[in-house]
């Protein structure tokens, strides 16, 4: 560990320049409600550079509040450039509150020099950061980090190896593991790898740059995710070859060297820096947030989560009131000494379905699970099955894929969507349980536990929980997929985690299950050959058969046993 070289003594006295924030930024923070009033007006000092680990310059601008006083730096560092909606969210919102706060562009993006690289560089860049800071007048030793998405990477890649001045950080949405953002069980998440090729090459750019990329992206789409083969298509959109984005999106395999070193989830397994973790039930890295969750509260590391009803920009968005308070709260308390915003428990979720929070002392609260099998007549029932025939089959066609909807996207498409259209599908399988008599709540991992066969050996398998309501909307509340390879026509068995949710099924409601072949373009399409979905050529419909023993596993929550009403379920499509 790096030992503090500060020292304000030996540092020149810092007459702060006379800058204000630039004027987008001020328009866009006039526009903000139910944020704490603001204790300081605020100064600008643009365009400063710090020497990045192999001397690269790191341009970086530092907010701070116009008062006399000591007051604890903030670092946020950035790929998507230091202008809007970054300046305004942590520069003035936070040095209103009494911060410095240092927003600085990673290398190789706005204006910084050295060349972008995912993940490789920013262990090295942000103990370059910290030195520098060192050496910065205004600096009191103190040190918090901040921030969403990317902007957590760089966090843990410094809590690799965190500087004696770190006391306290803040992840929101923030991610630790890019293998798991573009893929999950060796399926590409295509969608995701193309909205953040897509941020990483623009937005640090600037607004008009960016939208209009935005907008190419999304006349292109439909061509991009169907080209055969689908490497390098992503170029109509970008204008470029992205080395990066070939890179993640031709390596499936977790254990392939490509990715050593690029998950960061060692660092929260023996860190002592007080850390909170900030995420939303359709957030696309919620699922990391959890695991970073899992692995401090392991390490005894003093830790605080909270989880609403938000995707991963949401959060930023009409989210950010409690997002933004709960941070400030925690860097108080431990940049600040001042506890008296945290929480009295660790855990905040919201409770979906009933539109609550609730106060938690851990999570999960308990491993234990329900069974929920699927039966030959469309019901989810938790009757074990005595029949061993197979239950059903769909055909499932590359050529005509079964459509993704909602969920947790990285597109302003995501979160909780109607699924009704979707389940009228003849490639989409649904079983349901009758109407509930008493709520049931489910709280903690769900998981799917599949038995399947198919003609050509090779599928991804779509898995959904829904919540139907007494008109018969089916709203999805959480889901996974998997990829399998099957021998013949023996079923074989796998295990398809299904994320984590908090959610109240009330009474008149049903639980549905939701069983396809895919979610595109949220996942590139399977090829059915047992082909990579980058480089095939050739798309193979594969039929994929259902079998007995097949079950949904629900965590129990409040209630364990529900009970049900007299109706009969929905008939299986």
């Amino acid at each position: 560990m790096t030992s503090s070289t500060h020292d304000a003594a030996l540092n020149p006295v810092w007459t702060p320049p006379s800058g204000k924030p630039p004027l987008s930024s001020r328009m866009m923070r006039a526009i903000w409600r139910n944020l704490p009033a603001k204790r300081h007006e605020v100064g600008w000092e643009p365009g400063l550079v710090c020497p990045a680990a192999d001397g690269s310059p790191l341009i970086t601008d530092h907010y701070f509040p116009r008062a006399e006083g000591d007051f604890p730096t903030l670092v946020v560092r950035s790929p998507y450039g230091r202008g809007l909606p970054w300046s305004p969210m942590y520069g003035m919102l936070f040095a209103e509150q009494g911060f410095h706060v240092v927003l600085q562009s990673c290398r190789g993006t706005g204006g910084s020099g050295g060349q972008f690289d995912l993940w490789r560089n920013e262990a090295a860049d942000g103990q370059a950061t910290v030195s520098w800071l060192r050496e910065q007048p205004w600096f009191n030793g103190t040190l918090g980090t901040v921030g969403p998405s990317y902007l957590g990477y760089v966090q843990w890649a410094l809590a690799l190896d965190p500087p004696p001045e770190l006391k306290a950080m803040v992840m929101q949405v923030g991610l630790h593991d890019p293998y798991a953002l573009f893929h999950t069980d060796g399926a590409l998440r295509l969608e995701n790898a193309l909205l953040v090729g897509l941020g990483m090459a623009y937005q640090h750019r600037g607004m008009a740059p960016f939208v209009r990329a935005t907008l190419r992206l999304q006349r292109r789409m439909r061509a991009i995710v169907i080209a055969k083969p689908l490497r390098k298509a992503y170029m109509s959109a970008l204008g470029r070859e992205v080395p990066w984005l070939d890179g993640v999106m031709t390596h499936p395999d977790a254990n392939d060297p490509y990715w050593a070193g690029a998950s960061l989830g060692e660092a929260a397994e023996r860190l002592s820096v007080p850390t909170s973790l900030i995420t939303g039930w359709h957030d696309a890295l919620v699922d990391q947030t959890f695991e970073q969750y899992g692995r401090l509260r392991q390490a005894g590391c003093e830790t605080a989560l909270l989880v609403g009803p938000w995707t991963h920009t949401s959060a930023l968005q009409q989210g950010w009131p409690e997002v933004f308070a709960e941070t400030l709260a925690w860097l108080r308390a431990h940049l600040c000494g001042d506890r008296s915003g945290l929480r009295p428990t660790g855990v905040r979720v919201h409770i979906g379905g009933e539109n609550v929070w609730q106060d938690l002392d851990d999570w999960p609260l308990s491993p234990a699970a329900t069974s929920w099998f699927a039966a030959p007549d469309g019901q989810v029932t938790q009757q074990v099955p005595t029949d061993i025939t197979p239950l059903t089959s769909f055909r499932y066609d590359p050529a005509a894929p079964t459509p993704s909807l909602g969920g947790p996207l990285l597109s302003r498409t995501a979160g909780p969507r109607d699924n009704s259209a979707l389940e009228a599908r003849e490639d989409v399988v649904t079983f349901t349980g009758p109407p509930l008599s008493e709520p049931v709540d489910v709280l903690g991992p769900v998981f799917a536990r599949l038995r399947i066969s198919t003609d050509t050996g090779y599928t991804d398998v779509f898995t959904r929980l829904c919540d139907v309501d007494a008109q018969g909307r089916s709203t999805n509340v959480c889901d996974g997929l998997a990829q399998l390879t099957t021998v013949g026509q023996a079923p074989s068995e796998v295990t398809v985690p299904m994320s984590f949710t908090a959610y109240r099924f009330a009474v008149g409601h049903r639980i549905r299950w939701q069983i396809s072949g895919g979610a595109h373009p949220r996942y590139a399409r399977n090829p059915g050959t047992g082909e990579s979905s980058v480089d095939a050529e050739t798309f193979t419909p594969v039929r994929i058969t259902l079998h007995t023993g097949s079950a949904l596993m629900l965590p129990r929550g409040a209630q364990a046993e529900p009970a049900f009403g007299d109706q009969q379920p929905d008939a299986q499509r």
